[in-house]
């Protein structure tokens, strides 16, 4: 089973090159999509053997979707943030339940994995369980968080026809995953302080910005 990773990243000279050694050998091609960069991520990830994408124009779904616009065909895509909080190495985890037929879809869930001291802040804590806690209200899915850490068959990400540009594109996924008949389920992944600063969780305005996003993005994709 071949298995690509996109890594979206703005800004993430300090943690990228950690990210990209923590990858397991098993994995077929990383793409790095660099979405504005000025601090030389592009060129870190590049030595480090990534294939990088140029996205200029910023937000988490744009930068997904230029990933995935230089993918050539394989079986499971993993998305995986550039900042060091997750664990690449645990990638078999999300990848396992789909190799066994068990899910098209698999959220790796911050918040019943091991989570360290001040790796979320207590706004990105609130928003993460509201969000979920709407997911599972209208999907019928045992999900508790909407983590950026998961992996989707290729069949369906392509079937998905997801537009969202910025931060609704994990919900989105998420919500049409489950109306187009697929199978979403989580694992327990673990999570860490981040590397260098965030760009939504570290400052309480953004957070709160981003939330209305994604609770704008749930009221457009409640229904089919």
């Amino acid at each position: 089973m071949n298995v690509d990773v996109i890594i979206p990243a703005l800004n993430e000279a300090e943690a990228i090159s950690r990210v990209l050694a923590d990858i397991p050998a098993w994995v077929r091609q990383v793409v790095v999509v660099d979405n504005g960069s000025s601090d030389g991520t592009a060129e870190i990830a590049a030595r480090a053997g990534a294939r990088v994408v140029f996205q200029p124009k910023r937000g988490y779904g744009y930068a997904c979707l230029a990933g995935l616009a230089v993918l050539e065909h394989t079986d499971v895509v993993v998305f995986l943030d550039g900042d060091y909080s997750d664990y690449p190495a645990e990638m078999e985890r999300l990848v396992a339940p789909i190799m066994a037929n068990q899910a098209d879809l698999v959220i790796g869930s911050r918040l019943a994995g091991q989570m360290q001291e001040g790796a979320m802040l207590w706004h990105a804590y609130l928003g993460n369980c509201v969000l979920s806690w709407f997911v599972r209200l209208i999907t019928g899915c045992q999900v508790s968080d909407i983590g950026p850490f998961r992996a989707i068959t290729w069949e369906a990400m392509n079937n998905l026809s997801l537009t969202e540009g910025r931060y609704g594109w994990t919900l989105e996924m998420m919500f049409k995953t489950v109306h187009k008949g697929y199978r979403m389920m989580e694992v327990p992944v673990s999570y860490r302080p981040r590397l260098g600063k965030s760009k939504v969780s570290g400052s309480l305005q953004a957070s709160l910005k981003a939330s209305l996003v994604m609770l704008a993005t749930v009221a457009r994709y409640a229904r089919p």
